[in-house]
């Protein structure tokens, strides 16, 4: 059968991304989006749209009757799944098989025997391919453990355990976050090995496309995937390779899947994770060091044109990804929600950026916090991150907090290009360089301020910027991080001003002239230029009193939903003591008490949605 109009059962990134290869095919496409995502660049990509109400994935994406609904009112043939949301789900793909349409996917047989990580474990064990196993009795000489949900993947109810009394809690705090996450419960637990890679094999069909290194992860999720792997030997590679098209032929595999394996550089032994049956975020580094479409294989494989045959292909050159996410590493990774007012990656000779925002675009708290994916291409491995790095540096991204200074920091860390990788290397890294000085910044933020002022003036517009008649006092810029105070223009703080506008100053400091970009949105300032982005916040001359909240409030971090409360109003908490769980971005997040005290209030209940900011409860204590 030949696909004529396909419609993505998802989102943002790969929604754009399968409907670029549909758009080369000639090949119709239909998108669907909740309520958040209706201005998304992705929908108005597509040839045809449905919007499903609501926001929740529960609402929305995961509602398999909704999406097959989508497909017949708009003549829809066949399905792309993407990843995450039903990519994974065996009686989805049943539901699109039986109403007539093409899924583009493995059987629903391979699915299923794939899905549960426990049932997929015995799968492989048969197969002869390694496998990670637990003592039914774990002692202290097991540690430190993994608890894996069965179901589902990307961090979620993933918890390392160290010390066996906290192996109950960590359990159940799996176990909650899975079923929150894939509607699952089910966990199991395996060692966990220090210091181990993460090593994936692409397949489509049983022919194996070379493989992956996934190893720098935060919280259980990748942010710098690259192929071929670095540091593997000719004879463990092989044996992946191997290993990989086993696990495919065990499950009569068809179409694009991964197989990803924990690999120990110690003894260079390896162990199955998991089969991933479909698409995988990072599967545009195997697409350019290999030369191949995996979105047009998939395709093929639908239409029963190619279901792989088997030969090892080579690859040529290197490629690196990143995830480019809004979410601050300094704090913890707590993911970020609002206005993305500027986004913009250079697009240069050897560079891909997958994306699903835009400058003006909202990132809601309701899905995964990734922003497009960036990836380089280039002949050598040091030369793709070094490129990759200077592409990153040069992004404009304005509203939120990214983890971009972390990812050139990666790019750019001497350990990292030795190929010294592993899942533990983002454990002890700084999380983000952070500019030795808001000085130039601040000084360039002070007087493209001025120079805005100056030109909304309405009279005396022949007045120099920053001019007093009476030098009883400087003019002075309060900002949050700094303070800038001068009594001219021309000279502000050892700086020479040499050029000036409400957009752009450029600034001599001892001989060395460094040009600022500078971007005003309500009170937020961006400072972009040669040593990386500031952001500035103008602090307002009057405050008003309403607005300041009471001593020992803690607040939301981010908007979301309130999952759970931990105490109850007059109960003594000590420092650090659970409060409440907040959801959101898929991912939950405990509030703690900052010291010992009592609770004097509790403003929230579970299921509530709270804004960022909001006072969800106060403690009282003698450190208030």
């Amino acid at each position: 059968m030949t696909i004529q109009r396909l419609l993505v059962a998802n989102r943002a990134e790969i929604a754009s991304r399968v409907f670029r290869t549909c758009r080369a095919l000639g090949i119709e496409t239909v998108a669907i989006h909740s309520d958040a995502d209706a201005l998304l660049p992705y929908v108005r990509e597509a040839d045809t749209a449905v919007h499903l109400p609501g926001t929740a994935p529960a609402d929305t994406y995961l509602r398999a009757d909704l999406v097959i609904d989508a497909a017949r009112r708009t003549g829809a043939d066949a399905i792309h799944p993407g990843y995450g949301f039903l990519s994974e789900n065996a009686d989805f793909a049943r539901a699109v098989i039986d109403a007539g349409l093409t899924w583009v996917g493995p059987a629903p047989a391979s699915i299923d025997a794939m899905g549960s990580k426990i049932e997929a474990k015995r799968i492989m064990r048969e197969a002869g391919v390694p496998t990670l196993e637990a003592p039914a009795e774990p002692t202290e000489a097991d540690l430190p453990l993994l608890v894996k949900a069965s179901a589902g993947g990307g961090g979620r109810g993933m918890r390392i355990v160290r010390a066996l009394a906290d192996l109950p809690g960590e359990i159940a705090r799996a176990e909650a976050e899975a079923l929150s996450a894939f509607g699952d419960g089910t966990v199991f637990v395996e060692p966990y090995v220090e210091n181990g890679r993460h090593v994936e094999v692409q397949v489509v069909g049983t022919a194996v496309y070379g493989e992956r290194d996934c190893s720098l992860q935060r919280r259980h999720q990748k942010v710098v995937e690259e192929a071929p792997a670095p540091g593997l030997g000719d004879e463990v590679r092989a044996a992946l390779h191997d290993a990989a098209r086993k696990a495919a032929e065990a499950v009569d595999y068809q179409g694009a899947g991964t197989v990803e394996f924990l690999y120990d550089p110690a003894t260079e032994r390896f162990f199955f994770l998991e089969m991933n049956t479909r698409l995988q975020v990072e599967h545009p580094v195997t697409e350019l060091v290999h030369g191949v479409d995996l979105v047009e294989l998939q395709l093929a494989a639908a239409e029963g044109r190619s279901r792989g045959n088997g030969t090892d292909l080579g690859p040529r050159g290197h490629a690196i990804e990143v995830r480019l996410y809004a979410e601050d590493p300094a704090a913890d990774y707590q993911p970020q929600s609002g206005s993305l007012t500027t986004f913009e990656i250079p697009l240069e000779g050897g560079i891909r950026v997958d994306a699903g925002f835009e400058s003006g675009s909202e990132v809601s708290t309701h899905y995964d916090a990734m922003l497009a994916k960036v990836i380089a291409y280039a002949p050598t491995r040091e030369a793709a991150a070094r490129k990759l790095a200077g592409v990153l540096s040069r992004a404009r991204i304005h509203g939120l907090v990214t983890n971009r200074d972390l990812l050139v920091s990666i790019l750019r860390d001497q350990a990292f290009l030795a190929g010294d990788v592993s899942t533990a290397f983002l454990g002890d890294f700084e999380t983000g360089p952070r500019p030795s000085s808001t000085n130039g910044p601040a000084v360039a933020a002070a007087i493209a301020l001025a120079e805005q002022a100056k030109e909304r003036r309405t009279v005396q517009r022949g007045v120099p910027v920053a001019w007093r008649n009476v030098t009883s006092q400087p003019q002075r810029t309060v900002f949050e991080e700094a303070t800038v105070e001068w009594l001219g223009a021309y000279v502000v703080d050892g700086h020479t001003v040499v050029s000036a506008s409400p957009t752009g100053v450029t600034l001599e400091t001892d001989g060395v002239r460094t040009t600022y970009d500078v971007a005003v949105v309500g009170d937020a300032v961006d400072v972009d230029s040669p040593h990386g982005h500031v952001r500035l916040t103008r602090v307002p001359r009057f405050v008003d009193p309403a607005d300041a909240v009471a001593s020992g409030s803690l607040l939301a971090p981010m908007p979301g939903t309130v999952v759970r409360v931990a105490v109850e109003q007059g109960q003594t908490v000590a420092a650090g003591e659970l409060v409440l769980v907040l959801e959101a971005m898929k991912m939950q997040h405990s509030v703690t008490a900052p010291y010992a005290g009592v609770v004097t209030e509790v403003n929230v209940n579970p299921g509530a949605q709270v804004a960022s900011g909001e006072v969800l409860a106060v403690v009282e204590g003698e450190e208030a």
